[in-house]
């Protein structure tokens, strides 16, 4: 079968459903790939790639009349090229646009509509929005860097210092994820909201500080989503709201509730907002989670706000997000050549395949059935009763151990003033100071966080050091009790000092540019 890979007929448009990367695991897949001429020049992947990675290049009409036409944006008049009994794959956005499903299915075309891969875990490597969501909420926070009148990461220099930039974001979904952690990396102060209770710590495991909105969190929800909010809850968060865009100098909203931009952001909050604060709204495409916000373009408030309402902001990136686009393609093209020979199987008894189908001979396929899934979290299994003694023989058992250990403790007593009894002079001396040696080096060591052991080591190394030679110069005494206690001592702290040092040098090797003799190549740590 022919797969065909038109360029994007949308003015402007800079993104293309596959790049030579993408099409040589088509071809591997055992498919005929035929690219349009010219269809990747907008996004800097020249025709000699896509020919070099077993392409053919080919006309607008050769490429429509393709078995199988994959596209970033659903074709208008391209319509009337595609064959009857095609397949296209593309985002087609059924829920807002039914008269597009009617269209298709005149066509007698089997439509594929990548923007309704179902959210399951099996489903992830096919789904568009969520790898696009995650490269506009990169870029929305470049392009804030790009408005916003200072640096992100705050500065120390002879002439002073100057603070980070405080960024808030609104929504902790892919786009908002993407942005706290290029906001984070870029060394701003960050701080996100979001109404689902089980994003916070998502938003924290990125560094930022979740912002608690009292009374506007939801319930868990069932499928991981936000849903609309209650009067109630709408009116805490936009409190919240104001009071954080108050004293942000950028703030990233991406409110969408299936698929429509609920105001978090109103004229009144701009207007309290500090000249050159940036708002960018990623929200725009469902009309703007910013009062002021026009979907496409620039915006400038009264005070001296910059509101961004840029709808394409994944195509500002076109090589990397049509590379994305291109996999999620190979993922479900691979989905669906189970024998891998180059023949495409339209499975409707899978899942997957049949939440995408909008069309096929004619017929509406939309809505699908509903696939069963939940995101929120199953309840744990009550933990099983410990079978174990009653209180009663715990308690006596406690008693027998305490008694034991008072027994044992009094004997070594005794037998230590015993022996320093019977020793020189000098040996209560130095029994003190052994005593007091370990009761210090006790509390020193497990007071020394766990971090910290393997630089305490080079100081038991130095201390090594002094008691091997303190035994080197006992050996050979007259007295063969010191100079067995001489070679013990000597021994254990050879072993320590050489045993040491090789663990401190294999970790430093570790650090060291290139790849040393012994340390591990990057062939070997890949492997």
């Amino acid at each position: 079968m022919q797969i065909g890979i038109p360029r994007e007929p949308r003015p402007g448009e800079r993104l293309v459903a596959g790049t030579p990367a993408t099409v040589r695991q088509l071809v591997a897949l055992g498919y005929d790939v035929v690219v349009e001429d010219g269809a990747g020049e907008r996004a800097n992947l020249p025709n000699v790639a896509y020919v070099e990675a077993g392409a053919r290049l080919a006309g607008r009409e050769q490429v429509w009349a393709a078995d199988v036409v994959t596209c970033v944006n659903p074709p208008s008049d391209e319509l009337e090229l595609l064959r009857p009994g095609a397949v296209l794959v593309s985002q087609l956005a059924p829920a807002a646009r039914p008269e597009r499903i009617e269209a298709l299915a005149a066509c007698r075309v089997t439509a594929l509509a990548l923007d309704a891969v179902p959210r399951i875990s099996r489903a992830q490597a096919l789904d568009v929005l969520s790898a696009q969501s995650n490269v506009a909420g990169y870029r929305a926070v470049v392009e804030a860097a790009e408005e916003f009148g200072g640096m992100f990461t705050g500065q120390v220099t002879a002439a002073g210092t100057t603070p980070p930039a405080t960024v808030f974001v609104i929504g902790a979904g892919v786009a908002g994820l993407a942005a706290i952690g290029t906001a984070s990396s870029m060394g701003a102060q960050v701080r996100a909201f979001d109404v689902r209770p089980e994003a916070a710590e998502q938003i924290e495991s990125l560094g930022a500080v979740a912002v608690a909105g009292q009374g506007a969190a939801q319930e868990v929800s069932a499928d991981g989503y936000a849903r609309a909010l209650t009067a109630d809850q709408e009116s805490a968060a936009l409190r919240t709201y104001a009071a954080e865009s108050a004293a942000a100098d950028v703030v990233v909203t991406t409110a969408l509730v299936r698929g429509a931009a609920p105001t978090t952001i109103t004229t009144e909050m701009v207007a309290a907002m500090r000249p050159g604060s940036v708002v960018v709204d990623l929200a725009a495409t469902g009309g703007g989670n910013c009062e002021l916000t026009v979907p496409g373009e620039r915006v400038v408030s009264d005070n001296g706000v910059v509101v961004l309402g840029y709808t394409d902001l994944p195509g500002r990136m076109p090589q990397h997000t049509s590379q994305l686009f291109g996999t999620n393609v190979v993922n479900l093209v691979s989905l669906m050549t189970p024998a891998k020979d180059g023949r495409l199987v339209v499975d409707l008894d899978d899942v997957v395949v049949r939440a995408m189908t909008l069309t096929r001979d004619g017929e509406v396929l939309w809505p699908p059935p509903p696939v069963p899934v939940s995101a929120a979290p199953s309840p744990p299994a009550p933990a099983p009763e410990p079978v174990g003694p009653s209180p009663a023989e715990q308690a006596a058992a406690h008693r027998s151990r305490s008694r034991r250990n008072g027994l044992l403790a009094a004997a070594a007593a005794v037998l230590v003033g015993l022996a320093v009894a019977a020793s020189p002079p000098d040996t209560i001396g130095h029994f003190t100071v052994f005593a007091l040696a370990v009761v210090v080096g006790f509390y020193v060591i497990s007071a020394v966080t766990h971090a910290l052991h393997t630089p305490l080591m080079a100081q038991t190394n130095a201390i090594s050091g002094i008691i091997l030679v303190g035994a080197l110069l006992q050996i050979g005494v007259d007295d063969w009790v010191v100079t067995s206690l001489a070679v013990a001592a000597a021994t254990l702290a050879s072993i320590n000092v050489f045993g040491g040092f090789l663990v401190a040098n294999r970790m430093i090797r570790m650090f060291r540019k290139g790849a040393p003799a012994g340390a591990p190549t990057a062939t070997e740590v890949a492997r």
